[in-house]
């Protein structure tokens, strides 16, 4: 899958180059080393996406002028350039001139963090976040569409705040947002649907008990963006801002029935957060027909033994996985035999298996 890593003034790293195995790998070392970067690389050359930054800018090593990834992934060449002019995209040398071109080529990721807790009792918009990563997979236009509905969103609300705007421009960009609005939440609500039942298994394996979990989503427009905007256009103007759409969707999550930000324990949180992830490698395979390579950050620790050998089996055995980990101390069975890294300081060492 992804065979080798190549990184220039990226994060801490001034320069970087690691050979992988089809297991993975499991970069070892305390916090703030530059283990959890070498899995943000990753990410970023595969999906052009950070899970710990918004834009390219702050991925670049201080004081450098730009950054550069590089790697073979699925059998194919990719090629990150970032830098003043922005992002230049490569396959197998041939440049590409839209991110989605790119996208549909270079490969499937699952990130595991500490911070997925949040998903259970965090706001809205990081299960948002969590849809549009998953949905960005699987339908190669729904990138397309939210950069759109993004952008015509910023600006719909500018002119609301202005109070001198006429409804002629509203009222265009409001058609802008009723196509690419529509189109989210239908494949938001379908994606949900095909993680709800997995989500539920998972859930049940990694715990260990008979716990019911269920994920219902609450569309931020009513199904029909069109109606939502004629119903509330009065209030956007005392409020002045867009008040319904899909940047108000959300994900309702239960534990027996009950709200599981509310009445879930930590360990349950926890297990419920590892659940969605699970949910969505199994749904991107199901899809997409590829096993998608796994970023595992420093999760470990927070789980109990009963939990982490649950979630060590139920990991596909056959995906590609990288890990991050303070210590070994946990490690047994057949991941005490892959390949791993000590991370100290922006230095990365591949240890020597033990004889």
């Amino acid at each position: 899958m992804l065979t080798s890593l190549r990184l220039i003034d990226f994060r801490c790293f001034e320069e970087l180059s690691l050979e992988f195995s089809e297991c993975g790998g499991i970069f070892i070392g305390d916090n703030a080393q530059g283990k959890t970067s070498i899995l943000e690389a990753i990410c970023v050359l595969v999906r052009l996406q950070s899970p710990r930054a918004k834009t390219m800018r702050p991925l670049v090593r201080f004081e450098a002028a730009g950054l550069g990834l590089a790697g073979e992934c699925w059998e194919r060449d990719l090629t990150l350039r970032y830098g003043r002019g922005g992002a230049q995209l490569q396959i197998d040398g041939e440049s590409l001139e839209t991110q989605n071109l790119y996208l549909q080529q270079s490969g499937l990721i699952v990130w595991m963090g500490n911070e997925d807790v949040d998903l259970v009792r965090g706001s809205g918009g990081g299960r948002r976040h969590y849809l549009d990563f998953i949905c960005s997979q699987l339908d190669s236009g729904y990138r397309r569409a939210l950069s759109r509905y993004r952008r015509a969103l910023k600006a719909r609300n500018l002119l609301l705040k202005d109070r001198v705007s006429s409804d002629a421009e509203l009222n265009a960009y409001a058609e802008v947002l009723i196509e690419h609005g529509d189109y989210l939440t239908k494949v938001r609500a379908q994606t949900l649907s095909l993680l709800e039942p997995l989500a539920s298994t998972a859930q049940q394996e990694i715990s260990g008990r008979d716990e019911k979990l269920e994920l219902r989503f609450q569309s931020g427009s009513g199904g029909d963006m069109r109606e939502a905007l004629a119903t509330t256009a009065e209030a956007e103007r005392r409020q002045r801002q867009t008040l319904e759409g899909p940047h108000r969707d959300d994900v309702r999550i239960t534990i027996n029935g009950m709200p599981a930000a509310d009445f879930a324990s930590e360990g349950q949180q926890r297990t419920i957060a590892l659940a969605l992830k699970l949910a969505q490698g199994e749904a991107i395979q199901s899809i997409a027909g590829r096993v998608p390579v796994y970023l595992l950050d420093d999760i470990f620790g927070e789980l109990d033994p009963d939990r982490r050998n649950a979630l060590m089996k139920y990991l596909p055995k056959h995906a590609q996985k990288f890990i991050t980990t303070t210590t070994i101390d946990w490690l047994q069975g057949e991941w005490a035999d892959w390949e791993k890294y000590d991370v100290c300081e922006g230095r990365v060492k591949r240890l020597l298996a033990e004889s």
